[in-house]
C-alpha cells in the first residue's frame, strides 16, 4: 500500500493509492463531499440531467470524474426525481433527496447546498459540481481542492478566459448610445496583445462549511481558471450537438484508457443484427447485417483491433455463422452461458487484460462482461440493466449503425491518446 503525508496550510493529507484524507491539527478528519444539483423539473430541457450525452447520462460525465478524483470523501447527487435518483445511484453516488422547499422554480442553489449541509453535519467541505459541465476532468477537482487545503482560502471556483469585447445594452428604439465596457475603440487591441478576462464557467464552486452558513459572505476567495475547451455548459437543446463534439474530443472517459483496445468482443444478434432471424418457407433461416456496421468492422481491423463476433447456437446456425465471417471477416464464436469465463479464455489466448477489451453487449447476460471491458456500449434499444452496465449507450438501435457507431467512438479515443501519448513525448524531449 503506497502511503505518503503532505503538510498543508490547516493541517496535513494522507494519499494512500491515490485516495487523499485531509486532517486537521488536532487530527480531527475534515470530511470533503461533492455533491451534484439535479432537480427533476429542468424547463430548457425536460431531465436534462439524464439525457444521453456522447452515450453516457449528461450527469455520469461530472459524477465519473469526481469519483475517480479521489479527492471526496463522499460524492452526493441531490434531485427530487426518482430516475435521476436511479442513475446517480447507477454511477456510484449517494442521494439527497431535497425537500419540497428546495424544489421550486424560485429555488437558489444556495438553498438547497445549505439544506444538504443542515443535514449532513460531519461535511466540513462542500464542492458543488454543475450537472451541465461534462468535460470536467479529476485533475481539475484535485487542484481546485488544494487551493482549499493547502492555502487556505475558503471558497474556490472555476473560470475561464474570454476574448469578447463588451458594450453596453440600450433598450429597442432609444436613441441613447451604446459605451464600450471593456474596451477603448480608437485602439482596439489584437487578440494575441489582450490578456482578456476571466469569467465564470459554472463547471464547481468549493465552499467550507462556515462560507455556507454564512451565506456565501466573506471569506478568503480564489479562482481556478480551466482552459476554454474544458469550459462546456448546456442550457438549451441548441447547445446538444456543439457539446457532444467537444466532449468526445476533450471529455473524460475513465481511468482505462481506451488507446490499448486491441480486441472487440460484438455480439450478433441484438448489436450488429436487429435480433430479428428470417425463416423462409422451405426452412432457410436469414439475418440482416447493415453495410454501414460492416464497414465499422473494417475501419477497427484497418487499425489493427481484432474484432470476434459472438453468438449462442440457439441464436445463429453454424451455416448463417460461416457465411458471417466470410462477409465480415471476422471470426464468429459461438458461447455458451458462461460468456464472461469464454471471453476470459479468448483473451487468455491472446495474452490480454479486460483494459484492452472494448465488449458490444445488449442483455442481461451481457452485464459482467459490460463492466469489466475497460470500453462497453449498447444499442440505443438495448433494455435498461445493460444500459445501466455499459459505458456508452449508442444513439443508433441494434442492426442499424449502432456497431459502426462503437467502432468510430473506438478509434476516435485511439486517435485521442495517440495524439496525448506525442505531445507528452515532445514535453520530455524538449524540456
Amino acid at each position: 500500500m503506497a502511503a505518503a503525508r503532505k503538510r498543508t496550510l490547516s493541517g496535513f493529507e494522507d494519499v494512500i493509492d491515490g485516495k487523499t484524507t485531509i486532517f486537521k491539527d488536532s487530527g480531527e478528519k475534515i470530511h470533503v463531499a461533492a455533491l451534484i444539483l439535479a432537480r427533476g423539473g429542468s424547463k430548457g430541457i425536460p431531465l436534462k440531467n439524464i439525457k444521453v450525452l456522447a452515450g453516457v447520462p449528461l450527469i455520469g460525465w461530472v459524477l465519473r470524474a469526481a469519483v475517480d478524483s479521489k479527492q471526496f470523501d463522499s460524492v452526493w447527487v441531490s434531485t427530487d426525481h426518482d430516475n435521476i435518483e436511479k442513475v446517480a445511484m447507477a454511477w456510484g453516488a449517494q442521494v439527497h433527496r431535497r425537500s419540497p422547499e428546495v424544489s421550486k422554480d424560485s429555488s437558489s442553489s444556495l438553498d438547497t447546498i445549505q439544506e444538504f449541509a443542515r443535514l449532513n453535519p460531519e461535511v466540513n467541505v462542500i464542492c458543488h459540481i454543475q450537472a451541465t459541465s461534462p468535460c470536467l476532468h479529476p485533475f481539475h477537482l484535485k487542484e481546485a481542492l488544494e487551493l482549499i487545503t493547502n492555502q487556505d482560502f475558503t471558497s474556490v471556483f472555476a473560470v475561464a478566459r474570454q476574448h469578447h469585447f463588451r458594450w453596453q445594452e440600450v433598450k429597442k428604439g432609444g436613441s441613447v448610445a451604446t459605451k464600450p465596457l471593456n474596451l477603448d475603440p480608437s485602439n482596439r487591441p489584437r487578440r494575441q496583445d489582450w490578456d482578456g478576462e476571466l469569467c465564470e464557467n459554472g463547471s464547481f464552486y468549493i465552499h467550507t462549511r462556515a462560507t455556507i452558513e454564512k451565506g456565501l459572505q466573506g471569506g478568503k476567495w480564489a479562482y481556478y481558471e480551466m482552459l476554454p475547451e474544458y469550459s462546456v455548459d448546456i442550457d438549451v437543446d441548441i447547445d446538444w450537438p456543439v457539446a457532444e463534439q467537444r466532449v468526445l474530443r476533450f471529455g473524460y472517459f475513465g481511468l482505462d484508457k481506451p488507446e490499448a483496445v486491441r480486441l472487440l468482443l460484438c455480439n450478433v444478434s441484438g448489436c450488429l443484427t436487429d435480433g430479428r432471424v428470417l425463416i423462409s418457407v422451405s426452412g432457410e433461416e436469414m439475418v440482416s447485417v447493415n453495410t454501414r456496421d460492416t464497414t465499422g468492422i473494417r475501419m477497427l481491423q484497418g487499425e489493427g483491433v481484432e474484432v470476434i463476433l459472438i453468438s449462442s447456437s440457439e441464436d445463429l446456425t453454424k451455416a448463417l455463422a460461416d457465411k458471417l465471417s466470410q462477409r465480415t471477416g471476422c471470426e464468429v464464436r459461438q458461447l455458451g452461458k458462461d460468456i464472461k469465463s469464454e471471453a476470459k479464455a479468448m483473451m487468455d489466448d491472446r495474452d490480454l487484460g479486460w483494459k484492452e477489451v472494448a465488449y458490444m453487449g445488449n442483455d442481461a447476460p451481457d452485464v459482467d462482461c459490460l463492466n469489466l471491458a475497460g470500453l462497453s456500449a449498447v444499442p440505443r434499444d438495448a433494455p435498461v440493466v445493460a444500459i445501466n452496465a455499459a459505458k456508452y449507450s449508442c444513439h443508433n438501435v441494434a442492426g442499424l449503425g449502432a456497431v459502426r457507431e462503437f467502432s468510430e467512438l473506438i478509434l476516435l479515443l485511439k486517435k485521442k491518446a495517440k495524439s496525448q501519448m506525442e505531445q507528452d513525448r515532445i514535453h520530455r524531449d524538449t524540456f
